[in-house]
């Protein structure tokens, strides 16, 4: 494998801008969004692979019980510019999006090491973060949790935070007290008090204006009242103002301190930003293959591409939200089968067939998860060339064809065993038959280049070419031949029918002119078409009626099996219950011996003679136990011979079965009744399947015509059909 180079035309045509478009939906960060949108394949398998790993972990994380902590920050592009610029200096508010970023990023780190047997890949990534904790710790010493310049950021600051305190303190003491004193001589208005450019001032009664000292900060719209800070109260204001100025230098001061104790850091800073840009990738990417149901496949070194039950994410997405079923399809390009030409009639489901594979391979070598079955198989390919949809250019005034050949040039100097080549429609916008020969041509290149690729197309001589080709394969979309609806399942093996004049008599098309058309083409070329439909149609019932004998040959296999099981429990039970009705027999007839025995004691109480009894009796049962183990063996060794000499005499019997059967196979058919034959006849060879109608009769010789070729035969050799 080479470096990869997918071109921009290839992208386009497969739609990955649209399916980018959807998961930058699921970004929470705007630099998140810009990232995905920017998504173009990785530049080689050893980038790509590394970042499917982490992918898949944080899918885990999504549904697992470790979910992973939010990774939200506002970004600070502008404020590492301004660390470029020397003497610069950071907002307060600048600190405070650079703290969020440092502090996220400290908290990602510390989970995935706590959890780093789940997220091995994960954490092997965030470790080769550069991180600071001194950058945020300096921050927090001067920052309060509001954002705010703590009071002891400085020593100064300190200071003039007290002393503005105690002057605040003073003005508003000093203020009441003038307040009370000409309210009490009714100077004042019913408001009494109003703010004026962020200073306390009197309402005073316009009369009584030169009854009150202070400053005069404006008047009513009436003029009927007029705004006066008292005397008392100005000398303190003035010292406010001063101390408000000094504190803002001091705050300034601090600001600038903490800007140059940053300002090496801003490296570190950029690269925890973009540590989160890329979290916020991976949590979009890793949404978007929960909504779509996408998983890693197996990826191998091996030129393999094997999709299991594909799905175009696009069209599974919007079906969705339609709450319609979409269907999936099964590919496979191998060595022994790399080029895959697809035909069938329009609307049949072959350009999403081709999309389906291009968008996926594409989204997988773009480091993203893809809608298929997890035994599905992929290798990563250096180019994907594409030419799909209407490619007429009224810029450059190239027709279709000029475009498409100008396309296949790029594909023949860029073609080669890393290539994947998707063409929808190859080989049309000329005329059929030179067009035909033509893309025969280009597809006898990219054949013995050993690339892989799929084509769709109508031209007989393509599905031909793809027939003669040892590791080329025909396929076709499947198609209801008696509602002529599209089934839109991918069946590999042979050619489809363009169902041409079937589909025009569906759609109104009247028989006379349909009957026109077929008289105008050669008888060859619609039998060929017709041949191929019936075999779809015998194809189709086949696999129906194979899918209901294997489904009821599994029904009574399960059913076979679960009798077994129930006749070998039932055996089971028997035997056990024999045994248990044996041994109960045999301790009723001990008691019974045993009982007799103790009641002719009692008559006579002779200890001697009733020992002698009990001795025999054990005696007799010991050689009972002692003779039932051989007797078992002799009747097993004797069924076994029985069964042997059964078995033998069947054989027996089969043997001269088949001898005779042989014998009678030998004997000669009888020979058949000789007919005349004359022209017009339907005939065909002895012992050969192909029909054929009799054209002359020369002699012995018969000129017999195929359809597609005619042939001289020996009448002797032709039987009348």
């Amino acid at each position: 494998m080479g470096t990869i180079r997918i071109d921009s035309k290839s992208l386009e045509d497969l739609e990955l801008d649209l399916v980018l478009q959807q998961v930058s939906d699921l970004c929470i960060t705007k630099p998140g969004k810009e990232k995905v949108l920017a998504i173009i394949p990785f530049p080689s398998s050893q980038e790509c692979i590394p970042e499917l790993y982490r992918l898949k972990e944080f899918k885990a994380s999504l549904d697992g019980d470790n979910a992973i902590p939010n990774h939200g920050f506002d970004p600070v592009f502008k404020e590492l510019h301004l660390l470029d610029i020397e003497n610069s200096s950071l907002e307060a508010s600048s600190f405070r999006r650079i703290l969020t970023i440092v502090e996220v990023t400290r908290v990602l780190l510390r989970f995935f090491k706590k959890f780093e047997e789940f997220y091995i890949n994960l954490n092997a990534f965030s470790e080769e973060v550069h991180h600071r904790p001194d950058i945020a710790d300096a921050i927090h010493k001067r920052f309060d949790k509001y954002g705010e310049v703590k009071n002891d950021a400085s020593t100064e600051l300190g200071a003039i935070r007290k002393r503005l305190q105690s002057v605040k303190s003073q003005i508003n003491s000093s203020f009441s007290r003038a307040l009370t004193r000409y309210s009490q001589a009714d100077y004042l208005d019913d408001i009494r008090e109003t703010i004026v450019d962020n200073r306390r001032v009197l309402a005073v009664k316009a009369m009584y204006r030169r009854k009150i000292n202070g400053a005069v900060l404006g008047n009513s719209k009436t003029g009927s009242l007029v705004y006066i800070e008292p005397q008392e109260t100005l000398e303190y204001t003035n010292e406010l103002s001063n101390l408000q100025y000094e504190e803002l230098e001091e705050v300034k001061r601090i600001l600038k301190e903490l800007t140059e104790y940053i300002r090496p850091a801003k490296d570190s800073i950029a690269n925890c930003q973009d540590y989160l840009i890329h979290i916020d990738a991976l949590y979009a990417k890793a949404k978007y293959a929960v909504k779509i149901d996408g998983i890693l496949p197996l990826l191998t070194k091996d030129r393999t591409l094997n999709l299991l039950n594909a799905y175009h994410p696009l069209l599974l997405i919007a079906n969705k939200k339609r709450k319609e079923v979409t269907l999936p399809q099964s590919i496979s390009l191998k060595p022994d089968g790399r080029i895959i030409v697809i035909s069938g009639p329009n609307a049949g489901g072959k350009s999403i067939t081709l999309k389906t594979v291009g968008l996926l391979q594409l989204m997988i070598q773009s480091g993203m998860l893809i809608p298929v079955d997890p035994g599905s198989e992929l290798c990563f390919f250096d180019r994907i060339l594409t030419d799909i949809g209407d490619n007429q250019s009224i810029e450059n005034q190239l027709s279709t064809y000029s475009y498409r050949l100008k396309m296949m040039n790029h594909f023949l100097k860029k073609c080669n065993k890393n290539t994947l080549f998707l063409i929808d429609e190859f080989g049309t916008g000329s005329d059929p038959e030179l067009g035909g020969a033509l893309a025969e041509t280009f597809l006898e290149v990219f054949y013995e280049r050993e690339a892989f690729g799929i084509i769709t197309t109508h031209y007989s001589n393509l599905k031909l070419l793809a027939n003669e080709l040892p590791e080329a394969i025909n396929a076709n979309m499947q198609f209801d031949s008696r509602s002529l609806k599209p089934l839109y399942k991918l069946h590999l093996g042979e050619a489809g029918s363009s169902f041409t004049f079937e589909v025009a008599q569906k759609n109104g098309i009247p028989y006379s002119l349909i009957n026109r058309s077929k008289k105008k083409i050669e008888g060859g070329k619609i039998r060929f078409d017709k041949t191929i439909a019936n075999l779809q149609k015998e194809r189709s019932k086949l696999r129906e009626t194979s899918e209901s004998l294997v489904t009821s040959e599994r029904k009574v296999k399960e059913e076979s099996k679960q009798l077994e099981v129930v006749n070998a429990k039932v055996k089971e039970k028997l035997e056990s219950f024999q045994e248990l009705y044996d041994s109960n027999q045999k301790l009723i007839s001990i008691g019974k011996k045993f009982d007799t025995l103790s009641q002719k004691y009692m008559n006579n109480k002779q200890k001697k003679k009733l020992l002698d009894e009990l001795m025999k009796m054990v005696m007799v049962e010991n050689s009972k136990r002692k003779s039932i183990a051989p007797k078992k063996k002799k009747v097993e060794k004797a069924k076994v011979e029985k069964v042997l000499k059964e078995v033998e005499k069947k054989v027996e019997v089969i043997r001269e079965r088949k001898k005779k059967e042989k014998a009678e196979a030998r004997k000669a058919p009888p020979p058949k009744p000789k007919v005349t034959l004359k022209i017009g006849d339907r005939v065909r060879m002895i012992d050969g399947k192909a029909i054929g109608t009799v054209d002359t009769l020369e002699k012995n010789k018969a000129v017999v015509n195929y359809g597609m070729f005619t042939t001289n035969v020996n009448v002797t050799q032709l039987e009348k059909v």
